[in-house]
């Protein structure tokens, strides 16, 4: 069997309705995974690609407003393969930013994520799932302090340290942690800069690789990671940003 290949392992994707969550879940149905699309929205978009794709899903209605809405999503399913992609993001400048957005993105973003990964994580060791792997979705602003995204970066940097300690805790017990920190990828959430042309240009002079990201560039990096062929690879943030940051 091939190192990448995902046969006869089960994955949840959270955020599996739309640009990347959606992606990583077609991309780990292309190698074998049977994969569960959890989303506060149906996913019939995404279970039709995974058809087409030749896999095999279902959809999960999950909406993580409530931090702790997986906790029993896991129990006697066989998961080995968790992505933890949902989250939401609020614009506004730090001198007015609300507490209801703070929590809103912190309850989304970074708590959620963790217990979500804790009730994971649980039911692989106590029904023997493993090797078994977790996928943060981290970002560009992990690394950054962005503009006018205070509680968005606080996640994000939050979602790496978590993805660290988790690795450095669970690794000797055959799960994988690790995290992707995408660039500007062309997703909902980034529509209002693409509209921008000026902001678009400028965003677009500093990508060495000359273009916006493609959610597929996502969802190719998550299917390594929850292969074989990383398994030695633990607490990594890749990053997937064009080259963003190596400049």
């Amino acid at each position: 069997m091939s190192p990448f290949s995902l046969e006869n392992r089960r994955a949840l994707v959270t955020g599996a309705n739309t640009g990347i969550g959606q992606a990583i879940a077609v991309s780990l149905a292309a190698q074998g995974a049977h994969v569960t699309c959890a989303g506060r929205r149906e996913c019939t978009e995404t279970l039709e690609m995974i058809a087409d794709a030749g896999g095999q899903g279902e959809a999960l209605l999950l909406d993580f407003a409530d931090p702790m809405a997986a906790q029993d999503s896991f129990t006697d399913v066989g998961y080995s393969i968790l992505v933890n992609n949902a989250g939401i993001i609020r614009r506004e400048d730090s001198l007015d930013f609300t507490e209801a957005d703070w929590d809103a993105v912190m309850d989304v973003n970074l708590k959620a994520l963790f217990f979500t990964t804790q009730a994971f994580a649980r039911a692989a060791l106590e029904q023997g799932n493993t090797p078994s792997a977790v996928v943060n979705i981290a970002s560009l602003l992990s690394f950054q302090g962005g503009i006018r995204v205070p509680s968005y970066t606080a996640s994000k940097h939050g979602v790496a340290g978590l993805t660290k300690i988790l690795a450095n805790e669970w690794a000797a017990k055959g799960i994988n942690v690790n995290a992707i920190a995408p660039g500007y990828i062309a997703t909902n959430n980034t529509e209002a800069l693409r509209a921008d042309p000026e902001r678009s240009e400028a965003i677009l002079a500093r990508i060495p690789a000359g273009r916006w990201g493609d959610p597929s560039d996502i969802g190719g990096t998550a299917a390594f990671l929850c292969s074989p062929a990383a398994r030695y690879i633990h607490g990594a943030v890749l990053n997937v940003d064009g080259g963003w940051l190596a400049r």
